[in-house]
């Protein structure tokens, strides 16, 4: 059984009323899906970036973040994904939330009034307490970088 936080959300207009709030589309859905507020069809240009409002903003509770993340459907039958992706959205932000799409495909893509463009993920983050030291400890990979292992 998981936790369940309690997440609570503001509609910014009325006039988008007729939207569903975001929603677990399964009992085991990680992700929250999250629908495009628009009036109109929203043209996603091929090879562009567009910011796709939502008409809600967030009151997430200390300690958490939601996470914007790309559906798996629209990545892998329209080639459109998430800059930014996970994009953080923080427990004391509470502006629209608007998701940063990309159109990685050829061919424009269209957005519909209630489409499900995104996917919200609720995690639990941690802050860290930074110290400045003088040297840090050895391991065996050390300084190694991207590519340091090889290729098996």
């Amino acid at each position: 059984m998981t936790e369940k936080i309690e997440l609570k959300i503001k509609r910014i207009s009325e006039e988008f009323s007729d939207i569903p709030l975001p929603s677990y589309a399964t009992r085991g859905s990680a992700g929250m899906d999250v629908r495009a507020a628009v009036d109109v069809d929203f043209i996603l240009p091929a090879g562009q970036v567009r910011m796709v409002p939502t008409n809600i903003s967030t009151e997430i509770p200390e300690g958490y973040e939601l996470q914007a993340r790309p559906r798996s459907g629209l990545a892998a039958k329209n080639s459109v994904g998430l800059l930014n992706s996970p994009g953080t959205i923080d427990s004391d932000f509470r502006g629209e939330i608007k998701i940063i799409m990309f159109n990685f495909g050829s061919e424009d893509f269209v957005i519909k009034r209630g489409d499900r463009i995104a996917q919200l993920v609720m995690a639990k983050y941690y802050t860290a307490k930074i110290t400045e030291v003088d040297a840090l400890a050895d391991t065996q990979r050390g300084e190694g970088g991207f590519g340091h292992s090889g290729i098996n």
